[in-house]
């Protein structure tokens, strides 16, 4: 039998005793551990990646499909491997690219009851499931040496404004962000400039932790430019 969204909702509220919550959480702990302890072994001994990200709604025949099988070829053939969420639309787009190439596909796919299933261009012992959000998006952080972050809903702003995040706090080593689409950000990102800053809730220097461009040429070659003037320096 099916459970309603209302279901979850009662069951939510339910009275538990301090035994039932301890058992709960303590089974939980085990559960996130393994999802991490799988994810580092297996993610470990990729080498330097890339994480394309964008909405799984986008059609193969859209131009962001397009451009971010090109974006994923670009990148391997310079020996960079690419990891997506392992779904469908820009993630399998990614990995296609990235296939295709003979490079290195990796998927994160995350347990959800719609629109999440993985995509047939990723490595066979490059596929992993997830069952919670945050092991999966540590995962995204540790391994990646770069973001190219396609048009896409609240998940891609979602890992985008966390890498952002982290990076302007000193949490995790500068890696160059690249928004695809100035048509798509051009409003988000003005929004940043004319609000936040005025504001002082941000300042300009946090302006440069991304790059908007057009094409899939400048996405790869602003991520070549950055590690000829850095040392590539792994997130960990």
């Amino acid at each position: 039998m099916d459970i309603t969204k209302e279901d979850k909702i009662i069951r939510a509220f339910e009275n538990k005793t301090w035994q039932e919550i301890k058992v709960k959480d303590s089974w939980q702990i085990f559960k996130v551990m393994s999802e991490f302890v799988d994810g580092f072994e297996k993610l470990a001994k990729i080498g330097p990646c890339v994480s394309i990200f964008g909405s799984a709604r986008t059609p193969r025949e859209h131009k962001y499909y397009q451009m971010a099988v090109e974006i994923a070829s670009l990148l391997t053939a310079r020996g960079y491997g690419i990891i997506s969420g392992g779904g469908p639309g820009i993630m399998e787009a990614a990995n296609k690219g990235a296939y295709e190439s003979g490079g290195k596909s990796v998927g994160l796919n995350i347990e959800l009851p719609f629109e999440q299933f993985h995509n047939k261009y990723i490595d066979r012992d490059k596929l992993l499931e997830f069952k919670y959000f945050f092991v999966r998006k540590v995962m995204f952080m540790k391994y990646s040496q770069g973001y190219i972050v396609m048009p896409g809903g609240f998940g891609t702003m979602d890992e985008l404004f966390e890498a952002i995040t982290l990076i302007q706090t000193g949490k995790i080593a500068r890696f160059p962000i690249v928004l695809v689409g100035s048509d798509y950000w051009k409003g988000l990102m003005d929004w940043v400039q004319n609000t936040m800053i005025p504001n002082k809730y941000i300042s300009e220097e946090d302006l440069k932790l991304y790059r908007i461009v057009d094409t899939a040429e400048e996405a790869a070659d602003h991520i070549f430019r950055f590690y000829d003037k850095y040392l590539l320096k792994p997130n960990f």
